[in-house]
This record gives C-alpha cells, structure tokens and sequence, in this order.
C-alpha cells in the first residue's frame, strides 16, 4: 500500500464529513462520510463550494478564507446543538495556503 493509499483509508475511516477545497473554492476532495451527506447534490467533486450553500454561509466562508490568508489557521464558522464545525487552512511546507477544509466537533454536553 502506498502512502497516498494509506492517507485515504485513514481520512475515509472518519465518521465525520471531510471536504477538501482548494483557493478558487473548488471541492478537489470529500471522504465517504461526505459523500453520503452530500448525496442529494449528487457528485460534489470538481464543484464550486458556494453551489451548496445559501448567500449568508457564502459569506461566512469568504469572511472565513480571507482571515485564513491572513495568517489565521481555524475559524468556528457553525455552533449549534447539532455539531461545530470550522473551517481550517491547508498549507503547503512553505507555509502558502492552498485550500481549506470543514471540520466537525460534536456538541458539548
């Protein structure tokens, strides 16, 4: 097994939704998880972000980038009794971002 093999079994093994989108707001990756919880919009891959949500989230998630490009490395961007969720940057090994993702904590009780 390769290591980029092994890397996706690990990201696929998470029970949560991973996406991954790149600068121009591109979805490039989505584990198994976000497949099916993105299935009604059918295959999400190679798609803008913003055709899955509402203006105000767009917002947010533009908000959101241009604090990651300032250097920021997680922003919350969702807080309810479902889930958080925040938005984290990706960056290469010279420190350039290069995308970011959504990842998802459950609720504190």
């Amino acid at each position: 097994m390769t290591e980029l093999e092994l890397l996706h079994c690990i990201i696929d093994s998470l029970k949560d939704p991973l996406v991954y989108v790149d600068n121009d707001h591109v979805i490039r990756y989505a584990n198994k998880a976000a497949a099916a919880n993105y299935a009604k919009w059918g295959d999400i891959l190679n798609r803008s972000i913003f055709n899955c949500h509402n203006e105000r989230s767009r917002e947010i998630i533009r908000e959101t980038y241009s604090a990651l490009e300032q250097g920021e490395d997680e922003r919350l961007i969702t807080d309810n009794e479902k889930h958080k969720v925040y938005m984290r940057a990706v960056r290469d090994k010279n420190g350039q971002l290069i995308g970011y993702y959504e990842r998802y904590e459950p609720p504190h009780l």
